[in-house]
């Protein structure tokens, strides 16, 4: 097991997420003490199964727990130096992080143009730069560009290309993305994980991905977290994670014979990780 994401805490570190807890209705404990750091322009992941907690960490820092009457009531989210913790959405968007929510979230009525647009719409720079910045996403992704009509007429695969690019529009620091594969032809998705990959390296955006396409996440990200039960259980680098005997048999298929035995595996995570 990795060291304890407090202790993976660098210099560089643009997002670092200290011991919170998320609770919902004022009752329902949802996350249980989870810290994780992501550094500057690298793409660090996620993990976990349905019901880990995975897209409610992504929420509170985004800021739409308040949303779905869910709020950090302990801990802190810094990000670039400032506490973020239950600030309103559209300030945190103003200050860099856009998150792309599972389901990709599209205005079906909206041409795709319409959609990028609203992306921008925080921005003050001018018709010229958002123009421009609607080419370079359409030079990601030509495909959008040969679209004509209403998103809602979109593939899943396009629908979840044009979700990415209107994040890219708002022209964040950081990029959260909720389960980009979600429904996705494993054409799509290889191709989806590889225009994420050039993202990071081309436009220097950080990015921190939900997914539990375990094997796909691991080639792009550069860390990784584990959550189970709204905590962090294991951590470590890609090659950790890839080699590491638990995570291939919960999440990589390294145990096919035994993999049907639900309540099995589910003794040995409490047994291993808890």
């Amino acid at each position: 097991m990795g060291e304890p994401a407090s202790q993976n805490a660098t210099a560089e570190s643009i997002l670092s997420v200290n011991n919170i807890e998320v609770v919902y209705d004022d009752v329902i404990l949802v996350l249980r003490g989870v810290s994780l750091e992501v550094p500057a322009g690298k793409v660090v992941t996620l993990l976990g199964p349905n019901g880990a907690g995975k897209s409610t960490t992504l929420k509170a820092i985004s800021g739409l727990l308040a949303t779905e009457n869910g709020a950090v009531t302990r801990g802190s989210i810094t990000f670039l130096g400032e506490n973020i913790a239950n600030r309103p959405p559209e300030d945190i968007v103003r200050r860099g992080i856009f998150q792309v929510m599972e389901g990709r979230r599209i205005i079906e009525d909206m041409t795709i143009t319409e959609n990028l647009r609203l992306g921008a719409f925080t921005r003050k720079d001018g018709e010229r730069a958002i123009r421009r910045d609607i080419d370079m996403v359409f030079s990601y992704f030509p495909r959008l560009q040969e679209r004509t009509g209403l998103s809602g007429y979109l593939s899943g695969g396009e629908q979840q290309m044009l979700a990415i690019g209107r994040a890219i529009m708002a022209r964040p620091k950081m990029i959260l993305l909720d389960e980009p594969s979600m429904g996705l032809s494993p054409l799509l998705v290889k191709e989806v994980f590889t225009i994420i990959e050039q993202l990071c390296q081309d436009l220097a955006i950080t990015i921190l991905l939900v997914e539990q396409n375990a094997r796909m996440a691991l080639k792009v990200a550069s860390y990784g977290y584990v959550m189970e039960s709204g905590k962090i259980v294991l951590d470590g680098t890609r090659d950790d994670l890839v080699n590491n005997e638990d995570v291939k048999e919960f999440y990589l298929g390294g145990d096919k014979e035994r993999k049907s035995f639900k309540n099995l595996k589910s003794y040995k995570r409490r047994k291993r990780w808890l």
